[in-house]
């Protein structure tokens, strides 16, 4: 008999190495894309930006794309064959000053959706566009995207995974859920705003020297921050006790973003007796395990994932 430990980790175990992403990458399901707003989102009286997605480098494939002054934010959800009952928000990284995301939703995507998770991949506002909101604008985006990801998923397990700058937006809907970020919609968001997990990867985390990744801390709140705003956008120093499981995963030699990062939000959910784990890998630097890092150690991280994943669910 097939339990339900065998169906969580079954659906990563197989084809975890390489291979597996990279041909996900060559034959991708269709998706849905969903506006995250009906009609404008909120606090944009002042933006004048034109949304607008470019090739990463000139040596880019057609799919590797920036996209740059979010006006429409979206959530391209990517369904799979045989789902495993857990759906998973997914934001990408991009240092708070681009979106890096194929149109599609990215390989990564559609590579967990081949072991079973529902994935919305978020393109959220960027804070430096001239949002009322400012730096919680991608909060109020992320908020609003897991309750939609969690009606349109029909139940089941919901968290959200983060990638370098979309890792800190991660953590901060994992601790800050609570908040009301944006007027609610009556019959759209009564739906909780909290994840069950999170999974952080190569995280932005701090906002406090010498750690904090320059270009996300000046895109997000200022070059010039005061102790009050950035201690307000340290996700380490923010953690409150009901934040849910979250797993952690750098490498060592990350040179973008420290790996102390990681570490400092390590330490400060065990001292908020947060269930977690958190993996370094000696080797990988900044954005293993993608199509571009085949052959590192943080390949393995699907699996390491799942595995955690499994435990917290079956807890």
């Amino acid at each position: 008999m097939v339990n339900r430990r065998t169906l969580l980790i079954g659906g990563l175990a197989a084809g975890v190495a390489a291979p597996g992403l990279a041909q996900t990458a060559a034959a991708r399901r269709p998706v849905e894309v969903v506006p995250l707003w009906p009609g404008r989102p909120p606090g944009g009286e002042r933006v004048k930006v034109v949304q607008r997605s470019v090739l990463r480098s000139p040596t880019s494939p057609p799919g590797d794309v920036a996209i740059y002054g979010i006006t429409r934010p979206t959530l391209t959800i990517v369904r799979p064959e045989r789902p495993n009952g857990t759906s998973l928000l997914m934001a990408p990284g991009g240092g708070y000053e681009r979106i890096a995301m194929a149109a599609d939703g990215g390989a990564i995507a559609h590579f967990l959706a081949d072991r079973g998770f529902t994935v919305g991949a978020l393109l959220y506002r960027l804070p430096y566009d001239g949002w009322s909101a400012g730096p919680d604008a991608p909060l109020q985006d992320a908020q609003r995207a897991l309750r939609m990801l969690r009606q349109r998923a029909g139940g089941g397990w919901t968290g959200v995974v983060g990638f370098s700058a979309g890792g800190h937006l991660a953590g901060s809907l994992a601790t800050r859920f609570a908040e009301r970020t944006y007027p609610n919609m009556a019959g759209e968001d009564d739906v909780a705003a909290r994840p069950d997990f999170a999974g952080l990867f190569y995280p932005v985390i701090t906002m406090t020297d010498p750690f904090a990744h320059g270009p996300s801390r000046r895109n997000l709140i200022g070059r010039d921050p005061g102790p009050e705003r950035i201690r307000r956008w340290s996700v380490e120093q923010n953690v409150p006790a009901d934040t849910p499981p979250i797993f952690i995963s750098a490498a060592a030699d990350d040179a973008v973003v420290p790996v102390d990062n990681s570490l400092a939000m390590f330490s400060a959910l065990r001292a908020a007796k947060v269930p977690s784990a958190m993996h370094i890998f000696d080797v990988g630097g900044h954005g293993f395990g993608s199509l571009s890092d085949l052959g590192g150690p943080g390949r393995y991280w699907p699996q390491l994932f799942q595995d955690w994943l499994s435990r917290q669910k079956l807890g």
